[in-house]
């Protein structure tokens, strides 16, 4: 028997940004692939295994040298 992989939106934080991997289309909208705010998307967005956190960023933003200014 094949298991099922569900998520739910309570596993991100409401002002968390996530990434949409397909297409999602609900009564009242179509979401484009994409990066959102999870209290944006439907909650069958989470229940498809549609959602995907982003990964984390890697070293300090001290680190990240900001574009020169021309």
């Amino acid at each position: 028997m094949p298991l099922e992989w569900r998520l739910s939106r309570t596993m991100f934080r409401a002002d968390e940004i996530v990434t949409l991997r397909q297409l999602c289309i609900t009564p009242g909208r179509m979401f484009e692939p994409g990066k959102y705010i999870v209290g944006d998307l439907p909650d069958i967005a989470f229940e498809m295994g549609l959602v995907e956190a982003l990964p984390p960023v890697r070293g300090n933003s001290a680190d990240i040298d900001s574009p020169p200014v021309q």
